[in-house]
């Protein structure tokens, strides 16, 4: 679809993030699988359950505007994920594995953030206040779980560093 104007594009990228989300959904089980520290697969753990809620929430948003979800393949969210699966493929000491799993997660969060933020940016523009309400929260949890994983990060990096 080409977007002809600001509401084509806002939502085709609610079509994106709604993608990424259900990507995510099936990925987290794995990165807690794939985790060492049991800090880091309690925040896999909380995490899932609020993309399981931003799912939710998005179809809120669908609802508040009259449109429905439609399948969109999110490309930057397939090569994140396929970046993340190979990381835990990798052999090594588990407190290098668990820091490549953050800075996978970290740039999974990224992405979200940025997507998130246009989208609650547009959504005010547009004048569409329940959508931006709904999609503040999701930005919102999305900034706590990037500050949960850098606080985490910062612990198993200095553990990876004394792995020599």
């Amino acid at each position: 679809m080409i977007a002809k104007n600001l509401r084509d594009l806002f939502i085709e990228e609610l079509h994106d993030i709604h993608d990424a989300e259900k990507r995510l959904i099936i990925a987290l089980p794995k990165m807690v699988k794939a985790a060492n520290s049991s800090e880091l697969r309690e925040a896999f753990e909380k995490h899932l359950k609020q993309t399981e809620e931003h799912v939710t929430r998005l179809a809120r948003v669908y609802e508040s505007i009259d449109e429905s979800p439609m399948a969109k393949t999110c490309k930057a969210m397939v090569g994140l994920l396929e970046e993340g699966d190979e990381l835990m493929r990798q052999e090594g000491p588990p407190s290098v594995r668990d820091a490549a799993l953050v800075a996978a997660a970290m740039k999974v969060e990224h992405y979200e953030m940025a997507t998130y933020g246009c989208l609650r940016l547009w959504a005010d523009i547009l004048d569409e206040e329940d959508a931006e309400k709904l999609l503040r929260k999701s930005f919102d949890d999305e900034v706590s779980a990037d500050k949960a994983l850098m606080s985490i990060a910062k612990s198993l990096h200095e553990e990876a560093v004394k792995t020599r």
